[in-house]
């Protein structure tokens, strides 16, 4: 089978979020059973140059985007035996950053359409076009409205995934023409709720909808999850399927990974000790190797729970813990972990920005890490921990219910909480400080190890979406 994936970001060339991870992980699993998994993305200007030096030209072409006829350059580079193409447009890709301006509608646009473009002049036959999220949701509208009568394009079937429901590519309907190309007799697929909609768009025009787990599929179909696309989805039936995320566990190995102080399996667990003691001295943390370790890494942003944090953290410092924290977002929570560092100085880090060394540091040296978002469509940070022998703390949402199970059941690999509620998530870390701080220090020992032995590769999810492919073929 061969499958065209289009994405706005991949690792390892360009990353701000979690669908780099899946674009830079999912096609090598795909390929890996024995399918043909190509990569389409944009040649953004902070690629760095050593990536680029590596591309090889393929060709150009002209895109027709409504009155416009832009310019597309393609190069492409094999990369662990994938092979990725990227689409050039200086005007629209030659900027720092990947989104954000002003003109993004008309940028990803221009994308959606050039990949499009693009598999009439490469050696490739698509059976399937794999869209992810609004920045390539016009993709399927493109090829329905305006492909479909060209021998090539007449039985590729569509696949569109939703990473993250809250960016939908909203804007008014006069975009409809002069910037997308849509003429009026066809706009209606783009229209909902008065406004503009390309994930709408991309809703209905694809063959099967997926997201990133099963529990997020469930809960988009409830308004309080679907950001107002309920009704697109239901409409859609049993054509919205979950699939859960995996994570790269090639990379994410803490039996190999050059980032952390000592590298350690199941079999030598006394080794993640040193890990905790550097991570303590790069953090100027109060040498306690004895009590627990509460680790996150997060955006700081409303819905990943951290109001649920500022809500107890008095009571969570009152049971004796240390915390060691790593992100940045929204003023309010710099501000306040700014202030819990000061309060509590050598049990409080608080590393305002991003750093990917010490993440893994973190995911290595924490004895827990807690994610208590209010929504999370899937989440990699908590499989990650997981990896880590490092104890997840989640509340049942989204693909961290899927992920994750309270170790007081059956497959047990963390602890959770059910409501979005201060004093239940607390009762969840003190009910894994119990556990820590038990005699019986085999407890924590197996804990760990099951914990480690999940399997979060992405072979299972890859199967899955083979067998999405292969429903969307029988369409």
């Amino acid at each position: 089978m061969n499958i065209l994936y289009l994405t706005s970001e991949a690792r390892p060339f360009i990353a701000s979020g979690g669908l780099a991870d899946v674009a830079g992980s999912l096609p090598k699993a795909l390929c890996a059973l024995g399918n043909e998994c190509r990569v389409v993305l944009p040649l953004y200007g902070d690629i760095k140059q050593e990536w680029r030096d590596k591309m090889e030209f393929v060709r150009n072409f002209n895109v027709p985007l409504s009155w416009r006829n832009q310019y597309c350059g393609v190069f492409s580079l094999k990369h662990k035996g994938i092979t990725f193409y990227f689409i050039d447009n200086e005007y629209y890709f030659k900027r720092s950053g990947l989104y954000g301006y002003y003109d993004d509608a008309e940028r990803f646009a221009f994308f959606s359409k050039a990949a499009v473009e693009l598999i009439g002049y490469i050696d490739f036959d698509v059976d399937v076009i794999h869209a992810n999220d609004w920045e390539t949701a016009m993709a399927p509208v493109y090829l329905n409205e305006f492909y479909r009568g060209i021998l090539k394009y007449r039985d590729i079937k569509t696949v569109f995934t939703i990473h993250n429901i809250q960016y939908q590519g909203v804007y008014g309907m006069e975009i409809a023409w002069d910037v997308l190309g849509i003429p009026e007799a066809s706009r209606r697929v783009l229209e909902y709720n008065g406004d503009l909609n390309m994930m709408k768009a991309a809703i209905a025009q694809s063959n099967i909808v997926t997201t990133v787990s099963p529990s997020y599929a469930f809960e988009i179909h409830d308004p309080w999850f679907s950001h107002g696309l309920h009704s697109a989805l239901n409409a859609k039936g049993d054509r919205v399927l979950g699939i859960l995320n995996g994570i790269d566990v090639e990379d994410y190995n803490p039996a190999t990974d050059p980032y952390i102080a000592k590298n350690y399996t199941v079999k030598s667990l006394k080794n993640k000790a040193a890990n905790k003691k550097a991570l303590t001295k790069a953090l100027c943390l109060e040498d306690a190797p004895n009590r627990m370790m509460v680790g996150m890494v997060t955006r700081f942003v409303g819905h990943k729970g951290l109001d649920l944090v500022k809500f107890i953290f008095d009571a969570l410092m009152e049971s004796d813990v240390c915390v060691a924290i790593l992100g940045s977002g929204e003023k309010e929570y710099e501000d306040f972990f700014r202030a819990m560092e000061a309060k509590y100085p050598g049990r409080v880090c608080a590393w305002i920005g991003f750093n990917p060394e010490m993440a893994r540091q973190i995911y290595a040296g924490a004895d827990v890490f807690l994610m208590p978002s209010q929504s999370e469509p899937c989440g990699l940070a908590q499989m990650v921990a997981a990896r880590y022998g490092t104890l997840p703390i989640v509340r049942e949402t989204g693909g961290l219910k899927d992920s994750i199970h309270d170790l007081g059941g059956e497959n047990g690999n963390g602890f959770t909480f059910k409501t979005y509620n201060a004093h239940d998530m607390l009762g969840a870390i003190l009910r894994a400080k119990g556990l820590y701080d038990n005699p019986d220090k085999s407890l924590w020992k197996k804990a760990m190890i099951s914990a480690m032995e999940c399997d979060f590769s992405w072979g299972r999810s890859a199967k899955e979406y083979i067998s999405i492919y292969e429903r969307a073929m029988r369409d």
